[in-house]
């Protein structure tokens, strides 16, 4: 059984040691390539890659953006309907920005819409509900509970069991609501619509006007992607990514186009765009350069089979014979998102002469990686492992360490006196050597 004083005898001996340097100057062509090249690739590293191609030596800032859209265009639509009277949106109408653009004015986004379910001319009253939601059908009034809430329905139970006023005829539960309720079917039943068309159609030649600002504090510059001094050259620009990358107008069925989306397909019901505007700008003086550049795709997933698409409702309010009456509008349409991003960068002294300290301490890896070659890949790696290795004991260090040292298999010596050597060339007596073998056995003597 081990003893105390062994254990604690053993842990002060490995704690009471200290390492030093050795320099090992080993004369081969092999290994002075090995370590040329392994010094050649940080230094390409440091100078292609992080000064050169990711700018090292600038500071950058992302910038400060904001946008601002207006849509202009105008579509004509006829509806028409044999069997019902559609106030105020039947026969010829002219649709303007004011009237498909709604909200007016958002944030950073644009909707435009494309596609509507039309529900006039409802009042305050009472009407049956639709079939189509479960539990509305009914055989007798003791099946609708009165003032009982339609689930995901239009409004709330009257207590009355009535015959339906659409397809399938059956008998429903009467509700309290804005009636006559909506139909909830593209394209609305009974119009003069094809299936797949959007009911307003043209919007692929709707033009939309961005106009971004932004702003790099940390270097004074502020830009926008509209030119002062192009003011006629608005007038008849559109963008396109070949022959007019900078216009800031863009057709919506070219920003479709080149997001790889079929236009009829989301204009018929609805859908999310990104407009990405980037800006990467280069502010030193020598190479100064700084363009907006626009990327376009689609956010949402259009083969969702549970709710694809984008639409939402809203009214419009009027009175008739002192009766408030509304017209309700499902509309579907394109929700344009504009994203901003990019940062601008500029001459620095500081991140250049830290990218070149941190490169300078690369360095040190090479030494590293040529070691590892040399004792663990070379053939003769337990030559090198003897030259690179020296264990000296103290004249205050036990025996038994002094068995480990020399049951290592490598050079030791009995006290510091025996070996005064800190300085070892080796001359590797390989074909790529440039000395002779006679010279390998030799040391420097002081």
């Amino acid at each position: 059984m081990v003893s105390c004083g062994t254990i604690c005898n053993g842990i002060l001996t490995a704690l009471l040691e200290y390492d030093t340097a050795k320099i090992v100057h080993i004369k081969s062509k092999k290994v002075g390539l090995i370590n040329r090249l392994m010094q050649l690739v940080i230094i390409v590293y440091i100078i292609g890659y992080v000064i050169v191609y990711k700018k090292g030596y600038q500071e950058f800032q992302k910038p400060y953006s904001s946008v601002t859209t207006k849509v202009k265009g105008v579509s004509l639509t006829n509806l028409t309907n044999s069997s019902q009277e559609l106030p105020l949106y039947g026969g010829v109408r002219v649709w303007d920005s004011s009237d498909f653009v709604v909200p007016p004015e958002e944030d950073s986004v644009v909707f435009v819409m494309t596609n509507m379910i039309i529900s006039p001319n409802q009042t305050q009253s009472t009407c049956p509900e639709d079939p189509s939601f479960p539990g509305i059908k009914c055989k007798n009034d003791s099946d609708c509970q009165r003032l009982e809430p339609v689930s995901n329905g239009h409004g709330l139970k009257t207590g009355k069991c009535v015959k339906a006023d659409r397809a399938p005829f059956d008998h429903v539960c009467e509700i309290y609501s804005w009636c006559p309720v909506e139909i909830d079917e593209l394209p609305m039943p009974g119009f003069n619509l094809s299936e797949n068309i959007p009911l307003l159609d043209a919007a692929k030649d709707f033009t939309l006007l961005i106009k971004n600002n932004v702003q790099f504090p940390k270097f004074g510059e502020a830009l926008r992607n509209i030119k002062a001094e192009n003011k006629s050259y608005l007038q008849n620009c559109h963008y396109d990514p070949d022959t007019d990358h900078l216009c800031p107008i863009f057709k919506l069925g070219k920003v479709v186009e080149l997001a790889n989306v079929d236009f009829e397909e989301i204009a018929y019901q609805g859908g999310v765009m990104a407009i990405v505007i980037t800006w990467n700008c280069n502010f030193d003086s020598l190479s100064y350069f700084c363009e907006p550049r626009y990327s376009f795709r689609r956010l949402d997933d259009s083969k969702s089979p549970i709710a694809p698409g984008y639409n939402f409702r809203y009214a419009n309010y009027f009175v008739q014979d002192n009766a408030l009456h509304r017209t309700l509008i499902k509309a579907y349409g394109i929700r344009f998102m504009i994203m901003v991003y990019g940062e601008g960068g500029k001459f620095s002294a500081i991140p250049l002469f830290l990218n070149v300290g941190s490169g300078l301490a690369l360095l040190g890896i090479a030494t590293v990686l040529c070691d590892v070659v040399v004792l663990y890949v070379l053939q003769k790696k337990y030559f090198y492992r003897e030259k690179k290795y020296l264990f000296v004991d103290d004249d205050d260090s036990d025996g038994q360490n002094n068995q480990q040292s020399r049951s290592r298999g490598l050079n030791s010596t009995g006290s510091m006196d025996r070996d005064a050597t800190h300085y070892s060339p080796i001359y590797n007596n390989d074909d790529d050597s440039t000395e002779g073998t006679a010279q390998a056995d030799q040391t420097p003597q002081r």
